[in-house]
């Protein structure tokens, strides 16, 4: 089956936070959601569960379980057993009740600028927050800060929180890079807890390494997290699930629920077993379509923003843009959304090293990136 990703869905008369936030003139290029239409198997496995009419309390959906099983191993080598997953109805609720497992009061080590729940986690807990900052070089690509990152970690540290793909500077960490952080926390009896939830959203030249899968002794020590919902376009459903190859702190995990989690709901287990059994025709045509946005909008930004720059995503649908140099004297997010109507997350809602840009959601059809980069282009600065 062909997809039409050029089509954009009337998401205005729907209950879409996305479409509603702003101003009906606001074009919204900010949560991460995507203006696609979800693969045709997952609608219709919806439609048909629907139309039984019954939704009673749900157990789990049969084979779903074996379903990630073989699609770890298949996808990225990774050997799981079927008791390793809890299914959790969304991965911040997965990160939080990590951090309520294993942190509690002490220390969190999280690498902004990260995903903006990521600061707050520790609040959650009564815990303390350690920034190890991601380094940005003058081309926009992000490394880490080695010394930085080590030196950050405490005694009170109890996990690292990390983003893998990382949500917002599009980068996906190479193994030697996942190893070596992932040395460091064992070294330092630290716990990890990796958000993959853009796992499958990496483009051509890169590769997506569960940082668990790296040695039997990191997936001891590890929590991965992962989910269909940016994959699939159905973060809607509020289906994820984690991986805990340790089961003692598999059973400290469960008993982060605090008894405020109660599983997922039933038509997210339906929507998922669906997306991962018949949904990659779709996904396959997805990435081709996204690595091509990606593309358009580099070149836009190199060739029609003077004073901007932007790191070159490897991974995920979110664009990193620097305006540091576009001579804008007030939050670029509030700037661009009075200017020129585009709805855009301002960086410093990511942590410290976000100051002067933004995020922009380029998982749209082209149609409607381009007219948002028009608006902008046309909203900067002129330079005398």
């Amino acid at each position: 089956m062909i997809y039409n990703f050029d089509a954009l869905p009337d998401r205005k008369n729907s209950e879409s936070i996305k479409w509603h936030y702003y101003d009906e003139d606001v074009l919204p290029m900010w949560v991460a959601d995507m203006d696609f239409v979800s693969p045709e198997p997952v609608v219709r496995a919806l439609q048909e569960r629907v139309a039984q009419g019954v939704f009673g309390y749900p157990g789990e959906i049969d084979g779903l379980r074996e379903i990630l099983v073989e699609r770890l191993a298949s996808r990225y080598r990774w050997q799981v057993k079927a008791e390793d997953l809890v299914f959790v109805p969304g991965v911040v609720t997965g990160v939080n009740m990590a951090a309520h497992a294993v942190v509690g009061q002490d220390g969190l080590l999280i690498q902004p600028p990260v995903y903006m729940p990521f600061l707050t986690i520790h609040d959650n807990t009564r815990g303390i927050r350690q920034d190890a900052q991601l380094i940005c070089g003058p081309d926009g690509f992000y490394s880490i800060d080695w010394d930085a990152f080590e030196s950050a970690i405490i005694d009170q540290t109890r996990m690292f929180l990390m983003c893998n793909p990382h949500n917002p500077v599009g980068r996906v960490f190479t193994r030697e890079e996942l190893r070596r952080m992932a040395e460091i926390c064992l070294r330092h009896g630290v716990v990890i807890c990796s958000d993959e939830i853009h796992c499958d959203l990496v483009f051509s030249g890169h590769e997506h390494v569960p940082v668990a899968s790296l040695s039997p002794d990191i997936g001891q020590q590890s929590i991965t997290l992962m989910a269909p919902s940016k994959t699939f376009n159905m973060a809607g459903l509020a289906c994820s699930f984690a991986v805990i190859q340790n089961p003692e702190l598999r059973a400290r995990f469960e008993k982060g629920q605090l008894g405020m989690v109660h599983g997922v709901n039933l038509l997210g287990l339906v929507a998922a077993k669906a997306a991962y059994t018949e949904g990659q025709e779709w996904l396959d045509q997805l990435i081709i379509y996204l690595e091509e946005n990606r593309d358009v909008l580099y070149r836009f930004v190199r060739e029609e923003m003077p004073g901007v720059t932007m790191s070159y995503p490897e991974g995920t649908y979110l664009a990193w843009l620097d305006f540091r140099g576009a001579g804008i004297e007030q939050k670029v997010g509030r700037y661009f959304l009075d200017k020129a109507r585009v709805g855009l997350v301002d960086g410093e809602a990511f942590g410290s090293g976000g100051e002067g840009f933004v995020r922009l959601n380029f998982g749209c059809p082209r149609s409607m990136l381009l007219e948002a980069l028009e608006r902008m282009k046309l909203a900067l600065p002129q330079k005398v």
